[in-house]
């Protein structure tokens, strides 16, 4: 198992999923609640030269907007944002479909600044089962040569929307410790995309790290969820996995339109529309909690935490320090 050391000499900020319509308006957020770091969703369907694509559109952002965010590639960029009051961006995958059906792909991709891919968005996929399935078969031969050679290149697996049955498997095969970027634990609230005890504990127990998700189908009450209760879950959790495995993946999705959720559920394998954990009624983004309307919500966080009973080191530690030490690891 991974050492991870709690004291640190600086405080990071890390938000560890993000999909937001960006513009300098939300990286002026995000520095405003001095953030160090984001993880950011880069492609959810999209193949490898869709990839390029959307690659080249932050290429853009990150040549406008020099001064406030670039490129992340390990820890050391974070160390570096934090001094520079910048914010480093890392991409990641929402999905496997860049990587196609070749596995010379996943290098090709870390290259070209992937540090997180999901093996599943919500479906069966080559590499494993999405949590919609009904039947979850696990991780596929694919899967587990994928899941090798990100290991070598230095991709982490990311399990948020596939089945118990393939993280499990995924936690088994992988030699480095796997994320859970953003979700939360089934006991606080059912949904298909949160996590039950015995996989967070198996999280856990092999130092992987869980991102608590602040987006409102993933939370008790939805939009109504109170501070209080979200802090109380994460004190709940902290009881099954270690309070070192624990951060934040808000998965925000600022000003994003609505059609953007259709593709995200639907992409172009569907004729018929699935409306995920939405509704007919009310099929696109939901409101955000009035206490995280966007990033600078981590202040009330913070609050939250403390008045719950965390220590300063362990609320620092699920604000940024614990993803900061994951990232070293990776």
């Amino acid at each position: 198992m991974l050492i991870r050391f709690t004291n640190q000499l600086m405080n990071y900020r890390i938000d560890n999923l993000q999909y937001c319509n960006w513009s300098r308006k939300i990286f002026e957020i995000n520095r405003a609640a001095n953030l160090d770091a984001v993880h950011v969703t880069i492609v959810y369907h999209e193949d490898y030269d869709e990839l390029l694509v959307e690659i080249k559109k932050w290429e853009k952002h990150f040549n406008q907007n020099s001064d406030l965010i670039f490129l992340g590639r390990n820890f050391k960029d974070i160390q570096k944002a934090h001094q520079e009051n910048k914010t480093a961006i890392f991409f990641g995958f929402q999905n496997c479909s860049p990587i196609e059906d070749d596995i010379n792909l996943v290098e090709k991709v870390h290259k070209l600044g992937c540090r997180f891919m999901q093996l599943t968005y919500n479906n069966q996929s080559l590499l494993a089962t999405g949590c919609y399935e009904k039947i979850d078969s696990g991780v596929t031969n694919f899967g587990k040569e994928a899941i090798k050679e990100m290991n070598r290149v230095g991709i982490v697996i990311d399990m948020s929307h596939s089945g118990e049955k393939s993280t499990l498997d995924a936690i088994e095969f992988s030699e480095k410790p796997i994320a859970i970027t953003h979700a939360n634990p089934s006991f606080w609230h059912a949904a298909k995309r949160n996590k039950s005890n015995d996989l967070l504990k198996a999280l856990g127990e092999s130092d992987g790290m869980l991102g608590l998700s602040l987006y409102p189908h993933h939370l008790k009450d939805n939009t109504n969820c109170s501070l209080e209760s979200f802090c109380e879950m994460t004190a709940r959790t902290a009881e099954i996995i270690n309070v070192i495995n624990i951060g934040i993946g808000s998965d925000l999705c600022l000003e994003q339109n609505d059609n953007v959720v259709e593709w995200m559920r639907n992409g172009t394998w569907s004729k018929s529309k699935n409306f995920g954990e939405g509704t007919k009624n009310k099929p696109g983004f939901p409101k955000q909690p009035e206490w995280f309307e966007d990033a600078r919500g981590f202040n009330n966080l913070e609050n939250g935490l403390r008045k719950v009973g965390f220590s300063e080191d362990e609320t620092n530690g699920i604000l940024g320090n614990n993803w900061f030490n994951f990232y070293k690891n990776i």
